[in-house]
């Protein structure tokens, strides 16, 4: 292990001592007579020992030391001074000086002292190279727990639209739909993350309802109206008990997302904010693709009828706020369309 060291002191000749005796002991000495320098240098470059010298024009040692300290805790660092005066080595150290040698320094004194010293540098190197190395170990781990559980959502999210012969892609985009409108809304990028990933899961309740219901091509009737009403509790009763947050999330989402802004929808009857933001969001981003896509019973909208009819439905079927935010993004979600088309 190569180590490195920082000389400091106004005077050359004790620089080239410093360099000679660092040599010996096979440590390469990096040396200024301009404190400023040197600290500047140990702001840019990586160093495992500081020599400092006390009496220095400007900034004497004890100011250089407390300028490297703010900027590392764990460097050793010697005070090297012709001053004999036992006072001064108790303010070097609380300073944060390590080790304090007086001048002439001579080389088995140098060597024993800052041998330790090197020691005990090459230790902390040691343990930083493993802590590292674990860090490394529990992001990977740590990604394909994720992998797998983002793995699992995409095929719950299929689960749902193969029993409602919904496409992959209408998935897709009702899932960047509800991302892009949670940014808008100023959500973090951990919520919209969640509710990017939570999203496909909205009509995972389906898998509960009769395939004769869902796939009818004309109007449901009374009864079988109050059966496919059923599919956002039947999601919620199945994600509810999840520890991810992708699944809880995606249990308020089912559950939710039919809900009515004027406390209209199903299958609570909740009113405004009392319904969840996600649920806000994807109700939006549900409704607005649903409308551009083919259906069985229907053909899709012009774009422009959307938008009208989503401006429209301000404070009645959904968030005003909302809504605006997501008609201010018309070419965003013109993009996501054209990016994930069925056609």
């Amino acid at each position: 292990m190569n180590l490195k060291a920082l000389s400091i002191d106004d005077e050359k000749f004790n620089l080239m001592l410093i360099e000679a005796m660092g040599a010996e002991i096979g440590i390469d000495v990096v040396s200024f007579t301009d404190p400023r320098k040197g600290i500047d240098a140990f702001r840019s470059d990586t160093f495992d020992i500081v020599f400092i010298d006390y009496m220095m024009p400007e900034i004497d040692g004890i100011t250089a030391i407390q300028h490297i300290r703010s900027i590392a805790s764990d460097i050793p660092i010697v005070m090297i001074t012709a001053v004999d005066d036992n006072s001064l080595m108790l303010r070097a150290i609380e300073a944060g000086a390590t080790e304090f040698l007086r001048k002439p320094v001579n080389m088995p004194e140098f060597k024993a002292r800052t041998g330790n010293l090197l020691q005990l540098r090459k230790s902390q190197l040691l343990l930083k190279d493993r802590a590292k190395l674990l860090e490394d170990e529990v992001r990977k781990a740590t990604e394909k727990i994720l992998a797998r559980e983002h793995e699992t959502l995409v095929i719950l999210g299929r689960v749902a639209e193969y029993k409602d012969q919904e496409t992959g892609n209408h998935i897709a985009r009702v899932a960047h739909y509800s991302r892009l409108l949670a940014k808008k809304a100023g959500e973090s990028a951990e919520s919209q993350d969640i509710i990017f990933n939570a999203a496909p899961l909205h009509d995972i309740g389906k898998i509960g309802i009769s395939d004769f219901i869902l796939t009818k091509p004309e109007g449901l009737d009374i009864d079988e109206t109050g059966l496919i009403r059923k599919h956002p509790e039947i999601g919620y009763m199945i994600l509810k008990n999840s520890e991810s947050p992708f699944l809880q999330a995606g249990a308020i989402i089912s559950l939710t997302h039919h809900e009515r802004y004027d406390g209209c929808g199903y299958p609570n009857g909740l009113k405004g904010e009392e319904i969840h933001l996600y649920g806000r969001i994807v109700a939006i981003a549900d409704v607005y693709d649903a409308l551009f896509s083919k259906r069985p019973y229907k053909n899709p909208w012009p774009i422009e009828n959307i938008f009208e009819y989503l401006s429209n439905q301000k404070g009645k079927h959904f968030d005003p706020n909302l809504v605006e935010l997501f008609l201010k993004s018309k070419e965003e979600l013109r993009a996501i369309h054209a990016l994930f088309t069925d056609n």
